[in-house]
């Protein structure tokens, strides 16, 4: 399950939830691809605390939509994730250096706050 949260016009913001599905995935790139429309780069904001997993439908997707962005480097400079889950956090961690046009930063759930400011702290905004 995926929930849009408020954040700024230049920033993707995201709950998610329990099982992730193609459904939910569907809205998610709607909602980027209409910012993208309106914003060179967009900070990206995900809270994923109670997140479980991805159907395969989910992943086929997001692979997918990923290898689509790669002709767009730096579109999205910066990935805020808040979570409370070692494996998330080790995963980004270890993603993070081969993406070398975006940082992608882990947050604690105290510090949401500060990861949706740092979020959106993207060029041009």
């Amino acid at each position: 399950m995926i929930n849009i949260l408020p954040a700024p016009d230049h920033v993707v913001a995201l709950r998610i939830g329990g099982i992730l599905t193609g459904a939910d995935y569907d809205r998610v790139i709607a909602e980027t691809e209409a910012k993208l429309r309106r914003h060179e780069h967009l900070g990206v904001y995900v809270e994923m605390t109670d997140f479980d997993d991805l159907t395969p439908e989910a992943v086929a997707k997001d692979r997918a939509y990923g290898e689509s962005k790669m002709a767009e480097p730096g579109r999205f400079p910066r990935k805020a994730v808040v979570t409370d889950k070692q494996w998330i956090r080790v995963l980004i961690q270890k993603l993070d250096p081969l993406v070398p046009e975006s940082t992608a930063k882990v947050f604690e759930p105290a510090e949401r706050d500060k990861a949706l400011a740092w979020a959106s702290a993207v060029p041009g905004a």
